[in-house]
C-alpha cells in the first residue's frame, strides 16, 4: 500500500461523497457490498459519479466512468472499495478503470473478499496507474461491516434491538409492552428493517406479541423473516405465515419436532439445523447471502446470542418513562456473569435523539470488522 502524505485531505472531500452515493442502496447490495465512486477529470474537476444498487446490477465504478465517458482519460477515480479483478455477476471492474485512462485511483479501503484482496490494485498498479489507499478508510470499513464480518466469519453480522423504559423495563409485569417507545422511533425501527437481510424472532415472541416484521414497504423485497424455535410450539394463526408481503423462514435445531412440521401452512420455509445455537443460525444465513441480520427477540435467545458471538452491534431505544415492577419484562437474561470485572464493557456509544426518545447504537468488544 501506498504511504499516505499530506495530499490525502485533498481526496477527502470526494471520498466523503462517494460514501454518500455508496449509502443510498444500504440494505440492498447483499451479499456485495456497498460502493460510492466518483471520477475527475484531468483538471480535477467533477466529471462523473456512480453507487453500486443491488446484486447484478452495474458496480460503481463503471457507471462513474460511464458517466464520465472520455473525461476520465487522464483523470482520477475515487472509490470507496478496491475494484474486482474477477467475473462474478458482472465483468471485473478492473479492466474497465483501466481501459478508461485514468492516471491514479484513489481508495479507501481494501476488499476483504479471497477473490479480490488486493488482486485489483495490483492489476491497476501492473497497468502504470498510481493508486493511493486509504483515504478515509476507518468511514468506509464501519460503513461496510457488515460484508466484512461475513467474509471473514462466515457469518451474518448480528444487530440486536430493543426499546425500553428508563429504568430498563421492556414491559410491565403484566406483559404489556405497546407502546413503550414514541411515533419517530416506530418509524426509525421500519428503517432499520429495511437495511437488513433477515429479522429474527423466537417462539416466545411469535406467542406474545404475534408481529409482522416488515419494514412496511420501505424495503422490496422485504427481510427475510426469520423464527428461530426449538420446539416449534407455534401458533397456526400468526401473521408471519402469510407470505404474500414477505418471505418467513422457520428454522428449528431439534430433528426430533419435524414431525410438528406438517401443521403449518404451505407459505413459510423450513430449515433444520444441527442445532439450535444461534451461531448456527447466522452461518446458515450467511450462507443464503445475508450480510446483516437483526435480531428482535426475547430477553433469553438475545443473551444466548450475545454468549454465542453472535451479536455485534446494539441500537437501545429509551423512552422518558417509569414502568417499575421487580417482576416486570426486561431486555436481555442472565449473561452468566458472577463478578463486575467479567461483565462487557461497551465503549463504542453512540446517541441520537428520536423525538421524545433517545437512540443509543452500541458496538461489542467483539465486534471485528
Amino acid at each position: 500500500m501506498n504511504h499516505l502524505d499530506a495530499s490525502i485531505h485533498v481526496w477527502e472531500p470526494w471520498m466523503r461523497r462517494a460514501l454518500q452515493l455508496a449509502s443510498l442502496a444500504e440494505g440492498n447490495t447483499s451479499p456485495n457490498p456497498l460502493v460510492g465512486a466518483v471520477v475527475l477529470d484531468a483538471a480535477g474537476d467533477f466529471v462523473g459519479e456512480g453507487f453500486h444498487s443491488k446484486a447484478g446490477m452495474p458496480h460503481a465504478e463503471v457507471l462513474a466512468l460511464d458517466q464520465a465517458g472520455k473525461r476520465a482519460k487522464g483523470g482520477t477515480l475515487v472509490v470507496t472499495l478496491e475494484p474486482c479483478s474477477h467475473q462474478g455477476k458482472t465483468p471485473p471492474c478492473s479492466k474497465k478503470v483501466v481501459r478508461s485512462g485514468v492516471s491514479k485511483v484513489v481508495i479507501a479501503m481494501q476488499d476483504p473478499d479471497p477473490r479480490v484482496s488486493g488482486a485489483g490494485i495490483r492489476e491497476l498498479k501492473n497497468a502504470g496507474i498510481e493508486v493511493i489507499i486509504g483515504v478515509l478508510e476507518e468511514q468506509a470499513a464501519y460503513q461496510n461491516r457488515t460484508y466484512c464480518f461475513r467474509i471473514k466469519t462466515g457469518r451474518a453480522w448480528g444487530t440486536l434491538k430493543w426499546a425500553m423504559s428508563l429504568d430498563g423495563r421492556t414491559g410491565l409485569p403484566n406483559g404489556s409492552s405497546q407502546w413503550i417507545s414514541g411515533q419517530e422511533a416506530r418509524q426509525w425501527v421500519y428503517d432499520l428493517r429495511s437495511k437488513c437481510d433477515a429479522v429474527i424472532v423466537g417462539g416466545g415472541t411469535v406467542r406474545l406479541d404475534n408481529p409482522l416484521l416488515t419494514s412496511r414497504g420501505r424495503a422490496n423485497p422485504e427481510p427475510l423473516r426469520v423464527v428461530f424455535s426449538r420446539t416449534l410450539d407455534l401458533p397456526l394463526d400468526a401473521q408471519l405465515w402469510d407470505t404474500t408481503k414477505a418471505k418467513t423462514l422457520i428454522v428449528h435445531g431439534n430433528d426430533e419436532e419435524k414431525n410438528r412440521v406438517s401443521k403449518f401452512p404451505n407459505g413459510p420455509e423450513m430449515l433444520c439445523l444441527d442445532s439450535s445455537d444461534p451461531i448456527n443460525l447466522l452461518e446458515a444465513l450467511a450462507q443464503r447471502n445475508c450480510n446483516r441480520a437483526l435480531w428482535e427477540c426475547g430477553a433469553e435467545l438475545a443473551a444466548l446470542a450475545i454468549r454465542q458471538g453472535c451479536v455485534q452491534e446494539i441500537m437501545i431505544v429509551v423512552a422518558p418513562k417509569l414502568l417499575g415492577g421487580l417482576p416486570a419484562r426486561t431486555p436481555i437474561a442472565d449473561l452468566g456473569f458472577e463478578a463486575m470485572d467479567q461483565v462487557l464493557l461497551l465503549e463504542k456509544c453512540s446517541f441520537e435523539k428520536l423525538g421524545t426518545d433517545w437512540l443509543i447504537n452500541v458496538l461489542l468488544p467483539h465486534a471485528q470488522y
